[in-house]
């Protein structure tokens, strides 16, 4: 297992602050009167300490009232005047060696950029320069001011706050922008993209497409389950056990409904009588599953391409073994996002699944998904159930969309969904798969999307309910 990287706590405030060294000052002047009262009573007598007692008192507390003044001067609350009025500004107070603070470079670069003329950005190092971030009162860095046009602040956060989540506050705040949020979150140079009718006619027969994943039927290793509502056709074996844990209906038996392909004849054999031949794919890793009605040509077969002659229950076993931690479906680690959540590693079944965990946990997650289209990888942190980070920063999501009967649009499914590094390598993925509708979001959206899920419905996520043909 590979524990993910943990952000830690609020860095504590090192901007300085001079009301400890006044304290400090008041003492020590004060216990310097006490050793001249003391030394004037041994030497001069009650007498004469009377009269000269009450002049050092009188010092005393002069010097006191000099030394509050100073104090309260030098840690005024009051923020420094906006530079340039007229524009809402945003005031990021932290340290280059702030590990919370570094997270927060690129987002205030990136709104620096984007809202330029706009929105006024700006950072202050407040241990290279404890003078300059005095004036603002913090506590803890990073801390975020924003001041509304006319330089009054209108709210603080303490710690790390994502892009989205700055943007939402202005939002909130009533402060708004032109181009809107949606624009602005988007990565640079990541114009906005959808398809949302295919680029051709889908011409294929209903029975020649998988009911699971929309591909095309392999005549070979066809699985059909048996329903009130008609034949339930899968491309394979896999396909099968997908939908078999996401059904909420009692399974008891539910395999007795299953036939699988004999792979040697294509003639249809109960699913729990065949034999399986389970091997890898050489290149990807991902297993392959061939069924058999007899032992003696799955052994025939086995000589040929190698693997292992397995029943159908260590075939189920095997099936469901790795879920996603999001929904729950099985899925293979070969074709999964991994996540890495609160030291322990689990799966995405795709890459908004993956996002989804920190959303079924509560907890922050590291994503490594890869590229639809080339295979690079793509890492994403999230903190406190935002997006802390991206790499390549450039990368953005597809969220596969598929219009109903009713004209409106929902989710494609777990199998149209994806990353990609940037905007260019999604339109080559979109154009070189003319079926596909959707939209580009971008991937702190994608995440923003699942934080919006109740407990309930996470419960419910990709749940069929009933198996029944599209």
């Amino acid at each position: 297992m590979v524990a993910p990287p943990t952000v830690p706590a609020q860095c504590p405030c090192s901007g300085g602050d001079s009301s400890g060294v006044a304290v400090w000052f008041i003492l020590a002047v004060t216990f310097g009167a006490w050793l001249l009262a003391r030394a004037i009573w041994r030497r001069k007598g009650a007498s004469t300490m009377s009269k000269i007692g009450k002049v050092a008192i009188v010092v005393v507390l002069a010097v006191v009232v000099v030394a509050v003044i100073v104090m309260k001067r030098s840690g005024s609350t009051a923020p420094a005047a906006p530079t340039d009025r007229g524009l809402p500004r945003l005031v990021d107070l932290g340290s280059t060696n702030c590990i919370p603070c570094r997270m927060m470079a690129p987002i205030l670069e990136e709104l620096k950029t984007e809202y330029a003329g706009r929105m006024q950005v700006e950072f202050i190092d407040v241990v290279a320069d404890p003078d300059a971030g005095r004036p603002y009162g913090i506590k803890l860095i990073p801390t975020q001011v924003f001041f509304d046009a006319s330089g009054r602040e209108l709210w603080r956060h303490e710690g790390f706050i994502s892009k989205e989540d700055v943007l939402a506050k202005w939002k909130e705040l009533g402060v708004g922008f032109t181009g809107g949020t949606a624009a602005a979150s988007r990565p640079a140079g990541a114009a906005a993209f959808e398809r949302l009718e295919p680029a051709k006619a889908d011409a294929r027969a209903k029975d020649a497409i998988c009911y699971m994943c929309d591909r095309d039927m392999d005549p070979k290793t066809l699985v059909v389950v048996k329903s009130d509502k008609g034949d339930v056709r899968l491309c394979g074996p896999h396909c099968y056990f997908i939908m078999y844990s996401c059904l909420t209906e009692d399974k008891a038996g539910f395999e007795k409904k299953v036939s699988v392909t004999d792979w040697a004849t294509g003639k249809p054999v109960p699913a729990t009588e065949a034999v399986y031949l389970y091997g890898l794919d050489a290149e990807t890793g991902r297993p392959t599953v061939r069924a058999f009605a007899d032992e003696d040509a799955a052994s025939k077969e086995l000589k040929t391409s190698g693997g292992s002659l397995i029943a159908w229950a260590a075939l189920q076993e095997k099936e469901l073994t790795h879920r996603c931690g999001f929904c729950d479906r099985a899925c293979y680690p070969e074709d999964s996002a991994k996540v890495a959540c609160d030291g322990l590693h689990t799966w995405g079944c795709c890459s908004h699944c993956a996002m989804g965990v920190a959303a079924r946990t509560g907890k922050d997650i590291e994503v490594h998904e890869r590229d639809r289209l080339t295979g690079e990888e793509i890492i994403v942190r999230t903190a406190n159930g935002s997006v802390a980070s991206i790499e390549p920063p450039t990368a953005v999501a597809w969220f596969g969309l598929r219009k109903g009967a009713d004209g409106k649009f929902a989710s494609a499914g777990c199998f149209h969904q994806g990353f990609f590094v940037n905007t260019d390598n999604l339109k080559k993925w979109v154009e070189q798969n003319p079926l596909e509708t959707g939209r580009l979001i971008t991937i702190p959206q994608s995440l923003a999307d699942k934080m919006k899920l109740t407990p309930q419905q996470i419960q419910k996520a990709c749940k069929i309910g009933e198996c029944a043909p599209k």
